[in-house]
């Protein structure tokens, strides 16, 4: 009987959880490794042991669903090697660089899955730096993990579907939501609310999220433009213009702002998967086959850090790469349930082009930038510096961008001011964007101890 390869699962959300389910089932012993210390990923996440709430409080929606996944690992037992708190910040082929409890590690493995999530794509507005500004994925983890509130008067902006369900999710809570405003437009989610229907489920409760929060009181608010934060020490309002012109104000001492998301990609880029431009997305992403197969033979990939898809998404893309891992490996493959998820996948893949097209990027944020504002807050470069640097230096490439500004250079290593560098860059050249390129990954993906040694 051939030997069984060792495999790796690096994420612990939907996507990595649903995978160690399916390899398990095919006779494999796989390694899941998580930064975090419980499993559940960003939409599952759980409060720390002793402080849980009602899934249904955490959860609305899908608490069946997050119940279910967190009790996954118990149920396969000793089958999966479980890894939480630790952080794999390299890939060097088959190796994977491990950090737990201060001490490093490495792991040859045969086969790896990566399920590395995603995380909120920030652009910066006058104030983002404001103390009070946190992102949308932040305002939720305070929520669910730590079980507060962000602050009193709760402002959330966005440019997504995660505006709504955060407002929901916070206002259940008994925060007060004074404002939810979305910097998109309303016109186009009524143009493509046909191609929403592919997955009816999600528009309906998209809907019933927007619905119960213009009757609990919620003002939501579209089509913002010339946005700001107001405030000294703190955030004390936020300021926008409608499309008629009109200014309005709203006093608030908390922000949670993003404008969707952006796939984690440092680690399939070390490991090095080809990573290609997403027009759908406006962003990178490591190329993956409909099966669930990287460049790099071996490397399979899943997920939001795949492409953004959701929860759902992240379930069936998990699964379907565990099984195309398996039968590449020579095990058994279900065929009639490859065959399900394949026209399933399919047609969210149609309903995630109509909802990026329901909520376009919000590329006016950044045209309404003063040169004065702030863009990496790591190494204090402001907008004005990226552009002069596209004009008076012949800048249009986003690494010579980091190598002459230090645009990117900081702890976040771009992750949380890459794109938008990028934006700023290509708007000043006048080109698209992916003609500017991506910020290159380097280990180690986040920041750790020198002591100990690597």
């Amino acid at each position: 009987m051939a030997k069984l390869p060792h495999v790796a699962v690096v994420g612990a959300g939907p996507a990595g959880l649903r995978a160690v389910e399916v390899l398990v089932a095919g006779g494999l012993n796989p390694v899941l490794i998580d930064e975090a210390p419980r499993s559940g990923g960003q939409i599952y996440r759980r409060p720390p042991p002793g402080a849980e709430r009602p899934a249904a409080d955490l959860y609305g929606f899908e608490a069946a669903k997050a119940t279910a996944l967190h009790g996954l690992l118990d149920r396969l037992g000793d089958r999966v090697r479980y890894r939480p708190n630790t952080l794999v910040w390299s890939i060097e082929g088959k190796r994977l660089r491990l950090l737990a409890d201060e001490r490093f590690d490495a792991l040859e493995v045969d086969a790896m899955i990566l399920a590395t999530g995603a995380m909120d794509r920030v652009l910066p507005f006058p104030g983002w730096t404001l103390p009070g500004v946190f992102t949308l994925g932040a305002a939720q983890i305070a929520l669910k993990a730590q079980g507060v509130a962000i602050g009193r008067r709760v402002a959330l902006i966005g440019a997504g579907p995660l505006l709504p369900l955060v407002a929901h999710q916070y206002r259940k809570a008994g925060a007060e939501v004074v404002l939810a405003l979305d910097v998109t437009a309303f016109l186009p989610k009524v143009i493509h609310g046909f191609g929403l229907l592919n997955a009816p489920a999600t528009l309906a409760k998209g809907l019933w999220y927007m619905a119960r929060n213009v009757l609990g009181g919620v003002p939501m608010r579209f089509g913002a433009r010339r946005l700001r934060v107001e405030g000294t020490d703190r955030v004390e309002a936020v300021v926008w213009t409608d499309a008629r012109g009109r200014e309005h104000r709203v006093a608030c001492d908390a922000v949670g702002a993003s404008f969707g998301l952006r796939s984690e990609i440092q680690l399939a880029d070390l490991a090095g998967c080809r990573i290609v431009f997403d027009d759908l997305t406006r962003q990178w992403q490591p190329e993956r086959s409909p099966e669930g197969r990287s460049s790099v033979v071996d490397v399979y990939l899943a997920g939001d850090g795949a492409a953004i898809g959701g929860a759902d998404v992240a379930e069936l893309t998990g699964a379907r790469a565990a099984l195309t891992l398996l039968a590449d490996h020579g095990r058994p493959a279900d065929a009639a349930r490859i065959d399900r998820l394949d026209r399933e996948l399919a047609r969210h893949r149609r309903f995630r082009r109509a909802l990026e097209a329901a909520y376009p990027f919000p590329g006016h944020l950044l045209d309404d930038l003063a040169d004065t504002e702030t863009l990496c807050r790591c190494e204090g470069i402001t907008v004005g510096a990226v552009r002069a640097a596209a004009r008076e230096r012949d800048v249009d490439e986003i690494n010579r961008l980091k190598a002459l500004t230090r645009t990117g250079m900081g702890r976040c290593q771009g992750r949380v001011c890459g794109q938008a560098a990028a934006e700023i860059l290509a708007r000043s050249r006048g080109v698209p964007v992916e003609t500017v390129g991506r910020l290159r990954g380097n280990p180690p993906v986040k920041p750790i101890p020198i002591e100990g040694g690597l």
